[in-house]
């Protein structure tokens, strides 16, 4: 008999009709049954915010002039969730998130709502895997969808730990100049951020958050110099944020109540 073709949710943080979204559907068309459930317009930077107060609302969303998945008025988290448990109402065998426009690395993870769908896969018990292209302008995603179909299935013939999902950063460059690739840990950089002040035309203030990239790591094994030396980034991430050691050290504070 027959193997059943393996049945894929497709997310992402940009948007239901972002182009990597769709470049990244096309993809897992040729390994399995890719299934669309992604926020109906922009939820970058979102994290891992779940819609409690408001009302989730879903409609059919074409694309071409054809069916092409559900569009949810909510977070990347609340796609997979309801995609999993409202929508599709089966579990898929992989979930995959992306594929982003611009880098999610280093400390970004925390806010980046592509890295939280694959982390509400992983939750979910489902291996998960997040893509990102390290460019916010261009639009080829030939080498990110051919590494993505690769990557895919790999996992899905392997599986993840639980608790784990991959988060995958590709240098937004032609094969011919990509080196390879990395398996990488995540590193420190962060935004040193400030807020401009303006003025709308009614003269009232506003805030802008903008800021200025700090690189803090120089090893090779790090997320984000691997991509500047034209790698591709794999980086295992869980979860749990407890930090053990401390852990350990607490026990022996006296920490009366």
């Amino acid at each position: 008999m027959e193997k059943s073709r393996p049945r894929i949710l497709v997310t992402n943080d940009d948007g239901i009709h972002a182009p990597g979204i769709y470049a990244l559907y096309e993809a897992m068309k040729e390994i399995g049954d890719p299934y669309v459930v992604a926020p109906d317009s922009e939820r970058s930077a979102v994290g891992h915010a779940i819609t409690l107060s408001d009302p989730l609302r879903v409609w059919e969303f074409e694309r071409n002039g054809h069916f092409f998945g559900w569009a949810v008025n909510g977070t990347p988290a609340d796609c997979v969730k309801l995609g999993v448990k409202a929508i599709l109402n089966f579990q898929p065998d992989l979930v995959v998130s992306g594929i982003n426009q611009g880098p999610n690395t280093a400390l970004n993870v925390i806010y980046s709502g592509t890295v939280s769908a694959a982390t509400e896969g992983t939750i979910m018990g489902i291996p998960s895997i997040a893509f990102s292209l390290t460019s916010f302008r261009r639009d080829d995603f030939s080498v990110a969808t051919r590494f993505a179909k690769q990557l895919a299935r790999t996992v899905l013939k392997h599986g993840l730990p639980p608790g784990t999902l991959l988060n995958v950063n590709i240098p937004a460059l032609p094969a011919s100049e990509i080196k390879g690739i990395r398996i990488t840990r995540q590193g420190r950089g962060r935004y040193e951020e400030y807020f401009e002040k303006r003025t709308d035309p009614m003269n009232r203030v506003y805030y802008w958050l903008s800021g200025t990239k700090l690189f803090l790591d120089t090893e090779d094994d790090v997320d984000e110099v691997a991509i500047s030396q034209h790698y591709i980034s794999i980086t295992p991430l869980q979860f749990d944020l407890t930090d053990y050691k401390m852990l350990e050290e607490l026990k022996n504070w006296e920490i009366e109540f």
